[in-house]
């Protein structure tokens, strides 16, 4: 079990490069996270959802993701609730603090499902969250040592050195966890390392000495990892803006945005200068297209998007002949109304929408988890997923954006053709569908399948792993000896 000091230290990557790792080495490889908090969400062949962390890690291991990698996911819809997914399947929303006093009871959950994948394979690795140190929090802990302990999984902690006083939180970490608790760390790893790895080789000592764990390596900055999705949005803050290119495109960042690395392909075009607006900032008023991404609060994020003045933004980017597109949540935006009768995201309610497609959304019913293929209706093949709540319906449904392979349309244009919608993410994933919705914009695309690139950064960081962790080691913490 890979855990951390903290999060956002890297433990998504490292896991995703060590399946990578065993998987090209012959093993039979799963990842597994007891549980996730991520608004970025991947849909599985059962029909359910888990987060895409670990649909990445699938990816890795070359296995199909199953609800099984991530059986308990919490998708938060405000500061202080969040929507709770078990096994692929939304189990209602609940508020901090319940969650918290209750968690617990899903630990038999989270076991079986680890059982089923380790009865699969020879390998599993499992992803903890956020610090095992946090121990305010280890009261029904699920996610670390609350986890690790009764399944009896060893783990390996993880320290970011980027972020400074590393030593300090590897060190700390072994004095505030309980005997129990600290005996289940058999190593320690340093990632994102900068420079001659030498100057810390008595840094490294003193951990050793202080805590007693074994020294499994220490990784270097990880530039590779740039090509993978990133999993929480906190890597949106970091977003540069580019140079001017051909086409410009703007996602305003909104408070929930959801399932964000639908933009990943984009960024990666040569002709495409991609950029998130942060709150506070205007949308560009040079951009070409505008993409409202998705969300998982509809109607809270419409009324953030309101208050930051970008719909006045649109409004004026679509009086300059600019062109909108609205995927899932966004797309329910752009329409006349949106409807929450039963308070599916929140408090119940209804607000009028952004009115550029003459259709309306109501946010009932069962939640819509599956994959979709088909074609653009302009040309171009697509291969994505849909992850919603709601339906839309009017008379914009007439002109679908998509056409799904069953000959079904999907989604809806204006009638000028410059306002789209639909609830289909990974839209600009496939080469052919990105090349057709740039060239409407001007430009050429490189026509380079998402999965291709993906690929290539998982076996680029499998390969630098290979060379600076102790994998022998790591292999007998993991008791592999047998094999290996």
């Amino acid at each position: 079990m890979i855990q951390g000091c903290g999060s956002d230290v890297g433990k998504s990557v490292l896991t995703a490069g060590l399946c990578r790792l065993f998987a090209n080495r012959g093993l039979v490889v799963r990842p597994f996270k007891p549980q996730n908090m991520s608004n970025n969400a991947a849909v599985t062949a059962e029909g359910g959802e888990i987060g895409r962390a670990q649909a990445l890690q699938a990816r890795a291991a070359r296995a199909a993701p199953s609800v099984h990698m991530n059986p308990v996911l919490l998708k938060p819809q405000s500061d202080t609730g969040a929507q709770l997914v078990v096994r692929g399947r939304m189990a209602g929303t609940w508020q901090a603090r319940a969650y918290q006093d209750r968690k617990g009871e899903l630990l038999d959950t989270v076991l079986e499902s680890f059982r089923t994948l380790q009865a699969e394979a020879d390998l599993v690795l499992v992803e903890g969250a956020g610090s095992p140190a946090e121990t305010n929090l280890r009261a029904g802990d699920i996610a670390n040592m609350g986890f690790a302990r009764p399944a009896g999984v060893p783990v390996v902690l993880v320290g970011d050195i980027d972020r400074g006083h590393v030593i300090a939180a590897l060190v700390g970490a072994r004095a505030v966890l309980d005997e129990g608790d600290a005996g289940m760390i058999k190593g320690f790893l340093i990632n994102k390392f900068r420079g001659d790895p030498r100057l810390f080789d008595d840094g490294r000592t003193e951990i050793v000495r202080r805590t007693g764990w074994a020294d499994c390596g220490l990784v270097p900055w990880l530039a590779a990892a740039r090509g993978l999705p990133a999993e929480d949005a906190v890597a949106l803050d970091r977003t540069m803006p580019g140079a001017r290119r051909r086409v410009r495109i703007a996602v305003p960042m909104l408070s929930r945005i959801a399932n964000f690395d639908d933009f990943d392909p984009l960024r990666a075009e040569p002709d495409v200068d991609f950029g998130f607006t942060p709150p506070g900032a205007a949308l560009p008023g040079d951009a070409d297209l505008v993409v409202l991404p998705g969300t998982k609060a509809t109607l809270a994020d419409l009324a953030f998007l309101r208050a930051q003045g970008w719909d006045v933004d649109l409004a004026a980017h679509v009086r300059r002949g600019g062109r909108v597109l609205g995927i899932c949540g966004g797309y329910q935006m752009l329409g006349r109304v949106i409807r929450d009768p039963d308070g599916v995201e929140g408090p119940a309610g209804e607000a009028a929408g952004l009115g550029l497609l003459d259709v309306e959304t109501v946010l009932s019913g069962d939640k819509v988890l599956r994959p979709a293929r088909g074609r653009l209706a302009g040309g171009g093949a697509f291969e994505g997923y849909e992850i919603h709540v709601g339906r839309t319906a009017g008379a914009d449904t007439a002109r679908p954006f998509l056409v799904r392979d069953d000959g079904s349309g999907e989604g809806a244009v204006s009638a000028d053709g410059r306002i789209a919608g639909a609830y289909v993410h990974g839209l600009f994933n496939v080469g052919a569908a990105r090349g057709a919705l740039l060239a409407e914009l001007g430009a050429v695309s490189d026509g380079v399948d998402q999965d291709a690139r993906v690929d290539a950064a998982l076996d680029a960081v499998a390969e630098t792993l290979e060379d600076c962790l102790d994998i022998p080691r790591l292999a007998a913490i993991a008791g592999l000896e047998g094999r290996w």
